[in-house]
Formats: C-alpha cells, sequence, structure tokens
C-alpha cells in the first residue's frame, strides 16, 4: 500500500532511473516526460544557482507542455571548492575526477522545482549535502573506474552501488546524493495538495 493519496496529476520532468525509482518506492503516481535542455553553466554561475535554474528551466518547460499537471523537475551538480565537477568523458577522466575527489569533502546540491501553468505556480528549493572520501590509491580507484559505473553518473561514483565504498562521511540527505532530495520533495507535493498521506 502507498503512503500516499493522488490528488492532481503529477509529472517528472527527468528521464533519471534513480527519481524515478524514488516516487516509484513511494506509491507516488506520475508520467514522465523528460525536459531536453543543454545544460551549460553560465559565466561566473555558482554551482547551487545552476542547480535551482536548470531544475526551474526543466519543470517550466515541460509544464508548458502540460499546463494542468503538476511538474517536478530536478537537477543535481556535484561540486569540489566552487567547481563543478560533470559527469566524465571517458575512464581516464573518471580516474582523474577520483583522484580530485578523494580524501576530501565535496558537495552534492540538487535544485528541485514544482510548477503548474494552470495553477501559477513555480516554487524552487535546493539541498546540499557534504560528502567526505576515503583516501584509497590509484589502483583502487582504477579498478573501480574499470567497472563502467563512473561513466555516466556526475562526479564519476554512484552511492547508492559501487561506489559507496568510496564514502567515509555523509553529513546531509543521503538521497540527495543519489539525485532526489525526498523530505523537499514530500514537502512540497503535499503544501501544494499534489499528494496527501494516506488514511
Amino acid at each position: 500500500m502507498s503512503l500516499f493519496l493522488p490528488n492532481k496529476s503529477l509529472v517528472l520532468a527527468s528521464a533519471s532511473p534513480r527519481r524515478r525509482q524514488f516516487l516509484s518506492d513511494l506509491g507516488l503516481q506520475f508520467t514522465v516526460v523528460p525536459a531536453e535542455l543543454d545544460e551549460i553553466p553560465m559565466l561566473g554561475e555558482m554551482p547551487a544557482a545552476f542547480a535551482l535554474r536548470m531544475a526551474a528551466e526543466k519543470a517550466a518547460a515541460v509544464a508548458r507542455l502540460r499546463p494542468e499537471s503538476w511538474v517536478l523537475g530536478a537537477d543535481t551538480v556535484v561540486t569540489l571548492a566552487g567547481e563543478i565537477i560533470g559527469k566524465p568523458a571517458d575512464a581516464a577522466h573518471a580516474l582523474e575526477i577520483l583522484r580530485k575527489l578523494r580524501g576530501r569533502t565535496h558537495e552534492v546540491i540538487t535544485g528541485v522545482a514544482l510548477n503548474c501553468v494552470q495553477e501559477r505556480c513555480a516554487e524552487c528549493v535546493t539541498e546540499t549535502t557534504q560528502v567526505t572520501f576515503a583516501d584509497f590509491s590509484d589502483a583502487v580507484l582504477a579498478a573501480y573506474v574499470r567497472t563502467g559505473e563512473p561513466l555516466d553518473k556526475a562526479g564519476a561514483y554512484g552511492i547508492q552501488a559501487g561506489g559507496a565504498f568510496l564514502v567515509n562521511a555523509l553529513r546531509g540527505s543521503c538521497s540527495n546524493v543519489i539525485g532526489l532530495p525526498l523530505h523537499r520533495c514530500i514537502d512540497l507535493l503535499l503544501r501544494h495538495g499534489v499528494i496527501s498521506p494516506r488514511p
């Protein structure tokens, strides 16, 4: 039995299987309409501002197509010392990223936006989690890269899978690091009456 009852049409503006799984695990009813946007930071744009802007633009783009629906958009960035670290271009780049992150604390920032054209709603929030990596050798990092897991992930690791061993400490939302701060999303959906607790 699901935790929540659907009150309004919900759309997820993301193709991320991890985000879909999170919402499905909570029993939410939704459709998926991925937003197709160029995800390029503007000159001098800070990581949190970039994540917030991209989430808002994704939600708005899909909301224009589905004006009666409530559209949830999200964008997650990995940042170290103010630098946005995206997905690796190849295996060598993945190893370079992991070397940069090891033994240090980086931040994972997710922007979450809820948009409904018909109801004139456009609300955005961000969530930041601090992640500290253990200091593993190049050989260990290279072995992880050879699994192929880091190649399609920002920061070149997946905390929900094999990459969990890299993490020495985490401060904040774990689901945020995977790609969706669930407490923020559920709060938004409850406050706007998109869902309600099952009695």
